[in-house]
């Protein structure tokens, strides 16, 4: 079985998100997430609409995704790849040349994103930016 695993906040889920969600599992047989945790999003200075739990049984939700788990700090990817026995590490492409010290451990692929959405934009058209529910 080759596993992926892809990070992200996944905050008010849009056909964006499922896009790259799709796109990751078909770059293996099993989908893991790892969603960062509201204390996480706080150190990255990120406001989310919906909690850590709200944000989870949406991605939870998503039929590519084969399990969701915490991100609650950028140095886990090393160790999650390792307990999860990962084979690819899938990105946007936004953050490309980012992880490649990962290549050492498994494939690592950045997806181009959907250009016309983003939570930021939703936020942004809505005028959410920096406020939470």
């Amino acid at each position: 079985m080759r596993k992926v695993i892809t990070y992200g906040t996944f905050d008010l889920l849009h056909y964006g998100h499922i896009n790259i969600l799709k796109r990751a599992k078909e770059q293996g047989d099993y989908l893991i997430v790892a969603l960062s945790t509201d204390e996480f999003n706080e150190i990255k200075g990120k406001t989310c609409y919906f909690s850590f739990d709200e944000r989870k049984k949406l991605v939870e939700s998503v039929r590519y995704v084969d399990l969701v788990i915490p991100e609650n700090n950028w140095e886990q990817k090393i160790d999650d790849i390792t307990e999860f026995k990962v084979d690819v590490f899938v990105m946007g492409d936004d953050w490309k040349g980012k992880f490649d010290f990962l290549k050492e451990l498994c494939e690592v692929v950045y997806l181009e994103r959907t250009p016309e959405i983003s939570t930021t934009k939703i936020k942004n058209e809505l005028g959410l930016n920096g406020k939470s529910k």
